[in-house]
């Protein structure tokens, strides 16, 4: 309820002070928050622009000419290069002062070049897989607990498997994820199956003893099968492929319809998809040992 003054003008009930006060406050704060944000936003963007100042040309810039170059104050410049010191992606020379690109900078490109690096080598044997084989062939990797396909090149038959470049696939029920998933460590792998193994048709593996079961078998045998296990339907076979170091960073697959890819020939593709697998393999650096113990095959 309101009370009128004297001049006829409402006047505000001795609680609405209070919840003024507290509004305007709320305002002030949600104001100062999106100011914050702003500014944190601007630091980043400046961090970036500040990394991507230096050149081949260049390779080490002074404290002014960064300044110069990025129109802002050198206060302000020391203090973003001091928190991208931080994080390594920048260094100061200790005896000129000047500053230059941080090795953290190096390992995340080494690590966007292998995937660039083996999706270029293996391009010439997808196309061999796809010819031979009249079947969709993928390059994929692990990332982020998931298989990313980031190559493929798709069969010319009308009933087909399809996917896009960037999709993502489950690691427990695809070829490629097995491929990918049987040569992680075991902490990786434990982990995995104790998340839980969904299921995503009536073949897909959810028992994790299962599960460890079929990974030795892969690493047995060299590759991995989607017996309909993603998707009824749908059948693939994958093999690995390896880093020079040996590590598996990689995986070589073969998907194509049930109905036209039966088990057998399905299988029949296990010699052609390791082989070209081990070819990119040795592309990426990678020799096997001399001597290896004789390899069951399924």
């Amino acid at each position: 309820m309101e009370r009128k003054s004297g001049s006829g003008h409402s006047a505000p009930s001795a609680h609405s002070g209070p919840a003024a006060a507290h509004a305007a406050g709320a305002a002030i704060a949600a104001r100062t928050v999106k100011a914050r944000s702003k500014t944190r936003l601007s630091s980043v963007a400046n961090a970036l622009r500040l990394l991507k100042v230096f050149s081949d040309e260049e390779y080490e810039i002074g404290i002014s000419a960064l300044a110069q170059r990025l129109g802002l104050a050198k206060s302000t410049v020391h203090r973003l290069a001091t928190t991208v010191i931080q994080a390594g992606l920048l260094e100061q020379n200790p005896e000129t002062g000047k500053y230059r690109l941080g090795l953290a900078l190096f390992e995340l490109g080494s690590l966007v070049r292998r995937k660039m690096d083996v999706s270029t080598e293996a391009k010439p044997l997808l196309k061999v897989l796809r010819e031979r084989t009249g079947e969709t062939v993928h390059l994929a990797i692990l990332d982020q607990g998931s298989v990313l396909y980031i190559n493929k090149i798709e069969s010319g038959q009308a009933i087909r498997m399809s996917t896009s470049v960037g999709a993502r696939a489950p690691v427990h029920c695809t070829a490629d994820g097995k491929a990918l998933l049987a040569f992680q460590p075991e902490e990786f792998i434990d982990e995995l199956v104790r998340q839980g193994l969904p299921a995503l048709s009536p073949k897909t593996i959810t028992e994790g003893k299962a599960m460890l079961r079929d990974l030795a078998t892969v690493r047995s045998r060299g590759y991995a099968v989607d017996d309909e296990e993603s998707e009824l339907g749908l059948r693939s076979i994958a093999a690995p492929i390896r880093s020079h170091s040996g590590a598996v960073i990689a995986s070589l697959s073969i998907a194509g319809p049930a109905h036209r890819v039966s088990r057998r020939t399905l299988l029949s593709y296990a010699r052609d998809v390791v082989s070209a697998a081990e070819t990119v393999s040795q592309r990426m650096g990678f020799r096997p040992p001399l001597f290896q113990p004789m390899q069951k095959r399924a």
